[in-house]
């Protein structure tokens, strides 16, 4: 589908010698559903959860049965609770069984092995204690795509480097002791790599998006939302106080409708005709593993004339033959984002984010963002990191590793994706996408899917409420470069045991593709 990316050739699925193949557009919803009673059952099994959890939350009220657990202050009984009573229901009773598989404390570099603190409870998972041993791990949950992520080589010895000569902070923000030469020096090589006129870094990958989209947009702007998008997104639209409206995921058919409907009025907020629009999309959903249907947004933003702005804090290294994202990806001009927003935390195993885009909006983000006027600023050890990296991927250290490494993901990507298929495993995305969801939609199934894996040293993210619908939860794989055919070969082999041990093949199986 989409045919092929600047002529460059696809066989089976795979790469051929050493190019991107075309690529896959499948939108989430027709991706395959499970039988449809599964969600009946999902439905009666998370019912019947939170009927006993409420339960227990009464006797528990009453004095008739009491629970080792964590009690308040009696002090502050007469306090406003913190949040209602479902939440605190289900953390209670639901949540505080899985916290073995939760927050996982990690030790050393998280590369495609790491290292688990071992930890027991003796109270019901209202405390988790370290038991003094560790776990070596098949890594699958962080977000170490192109496999940089190192305690040695090029890229910690130049960050090394960095500290010896600055030190570890700059101790400022960028308009004022804080905006080190260092800080220049990345933001060019940037906005080379995203191949945009300018680019601006800060130390912080959430607060790039919270505390910037308030500097772009206000009360008498419009902003259109996938409803999918990023916490950070979520936030930032918030603090902005635009009017938001939120379309279906990645369905760029949904926004334009919404978005004819909103420019036929005006703004509930300012009775006035809006000031600006604001598209805000990902390039690649942390969630759902799809790839943005990026050429559709575009051509709805030159059609209305408005903004769009590109998240690639998954995409960003993750695509693209060379890893510059989703515009490399579907071969579109960057000069047709307005925004490019990406973090440096996952593929190139930094700190901290970045803005992209033309110099006089750049400049615009530097002089008005919370972020430059209030924040301090990213580590040279951390920059230094960054643009290694970036060289790198661009071939500017002489090598070719970083095309291999944009290629190995691809493949690891496209073969691990198809493997789970022909096991019968729901998955979610793109072929394309190193975010793999594997849908088990039970939570219940989802924390003894963890569990089980981690006996096999692989470790995994198992993701559920809030992260995810009540009924959809999911184990989420993040796949590397790093990753040999070895390891994905075991993995695979571990979760068709453990698929068959919980029941989880809900897909069905494709035994060609």
């Amino acid at each position: 589908m989409g045919g092929t990316q600047n002529g460059k050739a696809v066989a089976n699925g795979r790469v051929k010698h050493g190019k991107i193949t075309e690529k896959d557009t499948i939108p989430l919803e027709e991706c395959p559903k499970p039988a449809f009673y599964v969600f009946w059952l999902v439905q009666l099994n998370i019912t019947m959860m939170l009927l006993g959890a409420m339960v227990a939350t009464l006797f528990d009220k009453w004095g008739i049965v009491k629970t080792k657990r964590a009690k308040g202050d009696p002090r502050m009984e007469d306090f406003a609770p913190l949040g209602n009573s479902f939440d605190a229901t289900y953390t209670d009773h639901i949540y505080r069984q899985s916290t073995d598989v939760v927050n996982r404390p990690i030790s050393g570099v998280p590369g495609a092995i790491v290292r688990l603190k071992d930890r027991y409870s003796d109270d019901h998972g209202w405390t988790q204690k370290y038991s003094g041993s560790e776990t070596e791990v098949i890594n699958l949950g962080s977000y170490n795509y192109l496999g940089f992520s190192h305690r040695s080589g090029v890229c910690a010895d130049a960050a090394a480097a960095q500290i010896d000569k600055y030190g570890i902070n700059c101790g400022g923000s960028r308009q004022e002791s804080g905006n080190h030469i260092s800080h220049k020096s990345v933001d060019r090589t940037i906005a080379e790599y995203l191949r945009v006129e300018d680019a601006v870094v800060f130390p912080m990958g959430f607060a790039t998006n919270s505390m910037n989209i308030p500097a772009l947009v206000d009360k008498g702007s419009l902003i259109l939302s996938d409803r999918l998008n990023h916490a950070s997104l979520v936030t930032g639209c918030r603090l902005s106080g635009a009017h938001t409206l939120v379309f279906r995921h990645n369905n760029a058919k949904d926004c334009e409708r919404k978005l004819r409907d909103a420019l036929s009025g005006v703004s509930p907020k300012t009775e006035q005709k809006y000031n600006k629009v604001l598209i805000i999309i990902e390039g690649i959903y942390s969630m759902e593993g799809t790839i943005v249907d990026l050429p559709s947004f575009i051509a709805i933003k030159k059609k209305y004339n408005c903004y769009l702005f590109l998240d690639e804090a998954h995409s960003i290294g993750a695509v693209g033959p060379s890893g510059r994202g989703v515009a490399e990806y579907w071969g579109c001009d960057p000069k047709d984002i307005d925004i490019m927003m990406g973090t440096l935390t996952k593929s190139f195993a930094s700190a901290g984010g970045y803005m992209g885009g033309a110099k006089k909006t750049i400049d615009h983000i530097r002089r008005y963002s919370a972020g430059t006027c209030y924040g301090v600023t990213m580590s040279p050890p951390l920059i230094a990191q960054v643009e290694k990296a970036v060289q790198i991927m661009c071939g500017q250290d002489g090598t070719d590793i970083g095309r291999q490494k944009a290629i190995q993901l691809l493949e690891n990507s496209r073969y691990f994706r198809k493997e789970l298929r022909k096991r019968g495993f729901l998955v979610y995305g793109n072929n394309d996408s190193p975010v793999v969801p594997l849908m088990t939609f039970y939570i219940t199934k989802v924390v003894e899917f963890s569990r089980r894996m981690l006996k096999h040293n692989i470790g995994i993210v198992a993701v559920g409420y809030p992260a995810t619908p009540l009924l959809e939860a999911r184990v989420r794989f993040c796949l590397s470069a790093d990753h040999t055919k070895e390891h994905l070969d075991y993995i695979l082999e571990a979760l068709e045991q453990v698929g068959a041990e919980t029941n989880t093949f809900y897909g069905k199986k494709i035994t060609d593709e």
